[in-house]
């Protein structure tokens, strides 16, 4: 088996009695992937105001990502909030940074005074919110001349983080997306 954040569902084997039940009653089987699985938890939680664990947002992750066609009346079941705060953390993070909705940025700058506050001016021209800067003159393959900033930063979706990536591009920076 492998490491999954739907550890509810991730079994080798079903049951005799599972697996006879699914024999009969079940079409077809789609998988999903974990990235997809916390988004639907984190549309789930945003719009329905529902706390699901993994295993049982993985019908609404399918749906959500197209894995199959309904036909008619389709009914998901989003069950089961047996989930740490912990990990409910850890799965809004990630479903917002599938989401391209935080977004870490890797930017190689010339060590000058006032390049922090140029890219901090550029982020906030295209209307995003930055939550975190690190700085440091340490990376691997930089010049002497350069330092590096890692900017996490919220924003709208995969549209509006594409739209702050290309100001910061067209403004001669050369932003690397992390994750």
């Amino acid at each position: 088996m492998l490491p999954t954040i739907a550890d509810g569902i991730s079994v080798g084997r079903p049951g005799a009695l599972n697996f006879e039940i699914i024999r009969r009653t079940v079409d077809e089987i789609v998988t999903v992937h974990d990235d997809e699985t916390a988004k639907a938890m984190l549309v789930l939680l945003e719009r329905a105001k529902l706390v699901v664990e993994p295993a049982g947002a993985v019908a609404a992750a399918a749906v959500l990502e197209h894995r199959f066609a309904p036909s008619g009346t389709t009914v998901v079941l989003a069950s089961g909030g047996n989930i740490d705060p912990m990990v409910l953390e850890r799965v809004i993070s990630r479903g917002l940074a599938a989401s391209a909705r935080y977004l870490i940025v890797n930017i190689p700058l010339p060590d000058r005074p006032g390049q922090l506050a140029r890219i901090a001016e550029l982020i906030a021209e295209a209307s995003a919110n930055v939550v975190e800067v690190l700085h440091t003159r340490h990376g691997t393959g930089l010049q002497i001349s350069e330092v590096e900033i890692e900017i996490h930063m919220e924003t709208r979706g995969t549209e509006h983080a594409e739209l702050v990536l290309d100001k910061l591009r067209a403004a001669g920076y050369r932003p690397r997306v992390e994750g």
